[in-house]
């Protein structure tokens, strides 16, 4: 993270902190930050992180010999292997959110040059990032997003990664930097539980905090909903410490139809809005009338009601609008840009996507990867099917992640599908088999027969090419867990892969064999 950047002043980076434990050395010129000591140049500043297999602190010799001249830890000096005097060292509580402030610092403190929204929530959070992006395009705003699968800044659309959740802080700080330089009054951020509890998002002062739910996932990680839920909370409890902009309030918006609610109002913030399918709340949606390919109603605010028009379709989709919607009143645009941003959004790739090669039956790609999402999907897309039309699914569950998921995800499966065939989604180091055999057994305890509407397919491809085989008119066939992803992980290698591509190979009568399970690379 140097590059062009002029050197910056070391005693100019720590301002930014809002703790240190102590400093040992004098003042430096930095060249640049990194957290990974092989990335350090001479002038460098290296961020020494304690991790769950790597401790950094251990790299501090390495960064060294390549040129860091500064030193962020959280070890006491006297536990070093270098001992400071060479180099200067400071000591801070947390090394990953100090990370997060030093990188803002390094780009000038981006974030406190726009009005900063963030996103976050179990599921959703994609959908409502773009939907609110648009809004504000439509209110003649400057403005940039960065979502899990793309950042725009200006009129340039950059890749966030394969796999990535929120990007770390030298991308997301220098995503904001790049709005600031490109004209940018607002911008957007998608934030998930592991970029709040990792501080990928420390030094990022945020004004609008907007939750979307916060259902069952990631309790691998977080080890209980509880920890999960607080992760999440820190997006709303950071709003009363974040710098404060001229002119700019402080707001909450929360769900009124989701359990998040209750322990999300007690954080401090200049105003409250709620939003809400079906109570009473500050903006709701009246007259809601569902088509296969559109979504409309009345959108009712605290400052009068507008028709609003959606190529988004499902019940969890209304509520994505109207949470976006909340935070154009909560910036005081005119129900007309509102409602012109919403209809302005036609689609995020990979969610609810159709794939479509003439065939005589409806086949979508979404990315539902948890309980609660597949519910959702299936739900939707049970009024999409024609006279005597039937639901095929084909999902699977991560491995290395919440185990318990993978028999929730049967269950539903099971209960709201027609047909279930289970594959593989980024198996990692676990056993695939024996992945799939633990959503299989919750599909044939909801009634599910293998052979007759259950299947285990272990590679994906040929698992979309069953479901295309046996669909016909006025089925839908949807893929469900990968959507926009462009990989898929095999014990620690990423393959190539895109389910859009091997749906629309499936309809085909072909397989996309990029996998270790395909039947081409067994061989």
């Amino acid at each position: 993270m140097g590059g062009l950047h002029p050197p910056v002043r070391l005693t100019r980076l720590l301002a930014a902190l809002p703790r240190t434990q102590e400093v040992i050395g004098g003042d430096v010129e930095i060249t640049g930050i990194a957290a990974d000591s092989r990335l350090v140049e001479p002038g460098g500043l290296f961020i020494a992180i304690p991790g769950v297999n790597v401790d950094g602190h251990r790299f501090i010799p390495e960064a060294l010999r390549n040129g860091a001249v500064a030193v962020v830890g959280e070890w006491p000096p006297s536990a070093l292997a270098v001992p400071p005097g060479s180099f200067t060292y400071v000591r801070v509580p947390s090394a990953r959110e100090a990370w997060g402030w030093l990188c803002a610092a390094w780009h000038g403190l981006p974030s406190r040059q726009m009005t900063l929204i963030g996103v976050t929530g179990t599921d959703g959070k994609t959908t409502t990032v773009n939907l609110i992006y648009h809004i504000l395009r439509a209110a003649g705003l400057s403005a940039g997003m960065v979502s899990t699968v793309s950042a725009l800044i200006g009129e340039e659309e950059l890749d966030t990664g394969l796999h990535t959740t929120t990007p770390d802080p030298p991308a997301v700080q220098e995503y904001l930097a790049l709005m600031v330089r490109s004209g940018a009054t607002h911008a957007v951020l998608e934030v998930t539980s592991h970029g709040l509890a990792q501080h990928r998002v420390a030094g990022c002062d945020f004004d609008v905090a907007v939750v979307t739910n916060i259902t069952h996932e990631h309790l691998d990680f977080h080890g209980s909903l509880e920890a999960y839920r607080q992760a999440k909370a820190q997006l709303f409890a950071g709003l009363s410490s974040a710098y404060r902009k001229p002119g700019v309030p402080k707001v909450a918006v929360l769900n009124r139809d989701d359990d998040s609610y209750t322990y999300l109002s007690v954080y401090p913030a200049n105003r409250y809005i709620t939003y809400s399918v079906s109570t009473q709340a500050e903006v709701m949606a009246r007259d809601i009338r569902f088509n296969p390919g559109h979504t409309g109603f009345t959108l009712c605010t605290p400052v009068g009601d507008v028709a609003v028009s959606s190529a988004l379709v499902g019940a969890y989709n209304v509520s994505n609008i109207l949470a976006a919607a909340s935070v154009g009143v909560a910036l005081g645009l005119s129900l007309e840009a509102i409602a012109a941003g919403i209809a302005a959004m036609r689609g995020v790739p990979g969610r609810m996507e159709r794939i479509d090669e003439g065939q005589d039956f409806l086949a979508l790609v979404d990315f539902a990867h948890t309980p609660n999402a597949l519910r959702q999907a299936l739900e939707t897309v049970r009024a999409m099917t024609g006279e005597g039309g039937r639901v095929i699914v084909v999902f699977g569950s991560a491995g290395l992640r919440d185990r318990e998921k993978r028999t929730l995800m049967g269950q539903v499966a099971a209960r709201l599908a027609d047909v279930v065939i289970i594959t593989a989604e980024d198996p990692r180091t676990e056993s695939l088999e024996e992945i799939m055999a633990e959503s299989a057994a919750a599909a044939l305890a909801e009634g599910k027969r293998e052979g007759v509407n259950l299947w285990r397919v272990p590679d994906r491809g040929e698992a979309l090419l069953l479901a295309c085989s046996i669909a016909r008119r006025g089925d839908v066939v949807i893929a469900c867990g990968k959507g926009h992803e462009q990989s898929m992980c095999f014990g620690t290698t990423e393959y190539p892969w895109d389910d859009r591509e091997a749906m629309r190979r499936a309809l085909r009568g072909k397989t996309l064999d990029t996998l270790p399970t395909a039947k081409r690379t067994a061989l």
